[in-house]
């Protein structure tokens, strides 16, 4: 299963490259934009995009990035529930 994350691209680092600056819930780093530059890159600048292994792998709108993250923070929280369950089963059994 390939999981992409929401990033907003910021900057342009090496155009040529087609290698941009993405944020990603605060933390800054390089992608590959060649699979979502439809024309200038620097015209993806302040866009959101799904992130996977470093590359942009296609352009969403803010409101889809939103629920997105919102969706990937409340898989975390389970995670962390069913994590904790599961600790305490094993020292239940202990």
């Amino acid at each position: 299963m390939c999981l992409g994350i929401p990033g907003r691209i910021i900057a342009m680092t090496d155009p040529a490259r087609m290698m941009a600056m993405a944020e990603v819930s605060g933390v800054r780093r390089e992608v590959n934009i060649a699979c979502v530059a439809e024309g200038p890159p620097e015209g993806l600048i302040d866009r959101w995009v799904l992130i996977h292994v470093g590359f942009a792998m296609s352009l969403i709108d803010e409101d889809e990035a939103a629920r997105t993250l919102a969706a990937l923070h409340e898989l975390g929280e389970a995670q962390e529930a069913l994590e904790q369950m599961a600790e305490a089963d094993r020292e239940m059994a202990r």
